[in-house]
């Protein structure tokens, strides 16, 4: 593990693992780098450097009060790749962690970077306006606020249980492990980092960051995801990101790096290696 202290004095929790080409996962709301385990165990053991940290607010990084936005994310992650002066960098995003990686490209560019890939990513822009109609309405996004303050422990466990690993659909199998291990990732979260990031992943418009995205990019999503749907999200990313490459997990959740980790991992493997 390592620690960052970032310009505004806030501890990042990082961990490291393995050695070559370097991958950077960014995490998804309301989870922490833990998220990333089987990805990061597999492609260590194929001769990668896995690194990964959790988002300011989140596992065991610090809690500010301020700063919790997709623009001081993604200046916390330039500030981590360029402490490890890392290079030809494989930047991966899930949920969330697809607009820090887009406003990551936005504020700081592409020259650390040979590829990108998103999953179950957030931009191009999530909330429902005059001018993106294909959004999805403000009072989704409330009632997420409502019941991170009414009883947060017991809204995880709600979306754990249901939605977010499709255990709400016939047939699902999901085991009390994985659902427990999204609870306590959650819980280990600050309330106010947590609160606020709704907003940030709801309401931040990557559309131009997008747009500046030059590098190999590798899209993937469920076509069953509750949390973050398909239509409105990657498929409109795909169409704004140059050399994208999306691809559809049939049936799929948005807990999909849990689901599907085998066919996540050979996919991320061989995008490396082309």
């Amino acid at each position: 593990m390592g620690i960052l202290t970032t310009k505004d004095g806030t501890q990042i929790y990082y961990k490291d693992w393995g050695a070559g080409q370097p991958v950077v996962f960014c995490h998804g709301w309301p989870l922490n780098s833990d998220s990333w385990e089987s990805q990061m165990m597999f492609l260590a053991a194929n001769g990668y450097r896995c690194v990964a940290h959790d988002r300011r607010g989140h596992g065991r990084s610090g809690q500010p009060w301020n700063g919790n936005d997709m623009d001081t994310y993604a200046d916390d992650l330039s500030e981590l790749i360029e402490k490890l002066d890392l290079k030809g960098v494989f930047l991966i995003g899930f949920s969330a962690g697809g607009g820090e990686v887009a406003r990551y490209v936005g504020r700081h560019g592409t020259k650390r970077l040979a590829r990108i890939a998103l999953i179950g990513a957030v931009p191009p822009f999530r909330l429902k306006t005059a001018s993106n109609p294909e959004g999805e309405p403000i009072e989704k996004f409330d009632k997420s606020r409502a019941g991170s303050t009414a009883d947060r422990s017991q809204f995880y466990k709600d979306i754990a249980s249901g939605p977010f690993f499709g255990a709400n659909r016939p047939g699902a199998k999901v085991s009390q492990g994985t659902i427990d291990s999204f609870w306590l990732q959650g819980m280990q979260a600050g309330a106010k980092n947590t609160y606020d990031c709704i907003k940030a992943f709801s309401e931040t418009d990557f559309t131009e960051d997008l747009k500046k995205i030059d590098v190999p990019t590798l899209i993937i999503h469920g076509d069953d995801d509750q949390i973050v749907p398909i239509e409105s999200t990657s498929r409109r990313t795909a169409k704004l990101v140059k050399n994208a490459t999306l691809k559809v997990y049939a049936g799929a959740p948005h807990g999909l790096a849990y689901t599907h980790k085998d066919q996540l991992n050979a996919d991320l493997l061989a995008f490396l290696g082309t």
